[in-house]
Formats: structure tokens, sequence, C-alpha cells
């Protein structure tokens, strides 16, 4: 496995490892993105096993100590499974989660005190970077769900929305939405619920620039249009599985 490198944003970089065994054929991504500033900012740590591979990667940027936050959507292996050993060469650097999240898993499985983040806190990354914490309860999945968005950049970090196979381009500008129903179909990994449809329109009053996806390629347009379109899809999976509980 190798992990490639592509700036999606202005000083955003996608840290993209693939592995083909993951749903062969096509295979699967695992994404990292760093946020450069005077406070480097890191969403996902990626897999503990894949940690030697992504700090290799991460020092191709800049040297790894000087990594000040590490985030992610929510506390699963792939999103965070490498960070205590980010937290043991990075000195200075904080995980950074909302109240759910450090309340159930963090305050005892990080090795340093992790920073507690409210619904709209930011982050003050400087050289022009602001990170938002939004929280967006089981959506897609887990009650500690939530994203970062990048507000200079207009950059949604979008945890496992979005979620697809293969090995595409870096960023596109082509549909992100029909292979996210795809993967939806075969994974069946969200947690179905009246309110994902509504946390997504949400999410698209933001009017993101570029969606930074943890399982795919990077979008570059009109982000808000591609969150309004798998809200409908959710909505509509919300309200088939509804009608299929009420006629038993």
């Amino acid at each position: 496995m190798e992990t490639r490198i592509s700036e999606i944003a202005d000083g955003i970089y996608r840290l993209s490892t693939f592995v083909p065994d993951i749903a062969p054929p096509a295979g699967f991504t695992f994404n990292q993105f760093l946020v450069m500033g005077d406070e480097p900012f890191m969403f996902h740590t990626g897999l503990r096993k894949m940690f030697p591979l992504n700090r290799e990667a991460v020092g191709r940027i800049i040297a790894p100590e000087k990594l000040r936050w590490i985030a992610f959507g929510h506390y699963e292996a792939d999103e965070c499974g490498a960070m205590n050993e980010w937290l043991a060469i990075a000195p200075q650097a904080e995980a950074a989660q909302g109240q759910t999240g450090c309340l159930v898993s963090l305050n005892d499985m990080a090795d340093r005190a992790p920073r507690v983040l409210q619904h709209g806190e930011t982050i003050e990354l400087g050289r022009g970077k602001r990170v938002r914490y939004i929280d967006t309860p089981h959506t897609p999945h887990g009650w500690d769900a939530g994203v970062m968005y990048e507000e200079a950049t207009g950059t949604l970090l979008c945890g496992d929305l979005f979620t697809q196979l293969g090995n595409g381009s870096s960023l596109t500008e082509g549909d992100i939405v029909g292979p996210a129903i795809e993967a939806e179909d075969l994974f069946k990994y969200s947690s179905l619920n009246p309110d994902m449809g509504p946390t997504l329109r949400t999410l698209a009053r933001l009017e993101p620039r570029t969606l930074a996806l943890m399982h795919g390629p990077s979008f570059a347009g009109d982000g808000g249009a591609a969150l309004r379109a798998l809200a409908d899809d959710y909505d509509r999976r919300a309200s088939d599985r509804t009608r299929a509980a009420s006629a038993h």
C-alpha cells in the first residue's frame, strides 16, 4: 500500500490509502486531511496499523511533531485508531471532539485529556484558517458523530458521509451522490432515522465549495446541492422503513 497526497483546497491536503482487498474488485480508500496553519490540524488519524505509512506521508508535508490538533467524525478504528500514536510523536497535540465523543470514549481512551468542543465552536488555526465543529448525531452513524467545516476555503470535512467504493481521482466535479447511494445499498452503514435528512439540509446551508470524503474522492462544486440530494435519498429510505414496519 501507499499513501497519495493531493491538495484539494488552499492549504488542505488529502492523504489517501487504497486497500484493494476491501469490497473487491473495486476496493476502498481511507483518507485523512491535513489543514495547514500556525497550528496544523488533522482530521482522521487513520487505522492504528496504518500509522507508519501515514506518518511518513504527513512527514512529506510537515514535521509530524508539529501537529497541534487531531479530530475525527466519531469514535471508530479508521477515524481515530492511531490517535495515541499521533499524540505520542506530537507533544503539543490535542485530540478535539464533541461532548458526547469525549464523554463516552475520549476521556478514557486518549492518552492526553481531549478538548471538548461545543456545537458550533471554532478552533483558530492561524494563517486565515478556522475550523468549526458541528454535531450530527446518528448521521451517518454513531451518537457522537460530528463534522468540521473549514470556513476560509468552504471545505466540509465530511467523515463517512458520501462513502463510496473505488480509487478514483483525488478531486472530482462529477457525481458523488449516486456512488454514495450504491455504497449505502451495499454496506447499509447508516443509522437510518427521520433526523438524517434535516441534519444534512442544515449542513447544506453552509453551501460548501469542497466536500472532503473519508472514503472516496473529494468533491469541488456545489456542495449544498450534493448534500440536499443525499438528504432526499435518506428521507426516502427512512420513509420506506417506516412503511415496512407499519405493514407488519
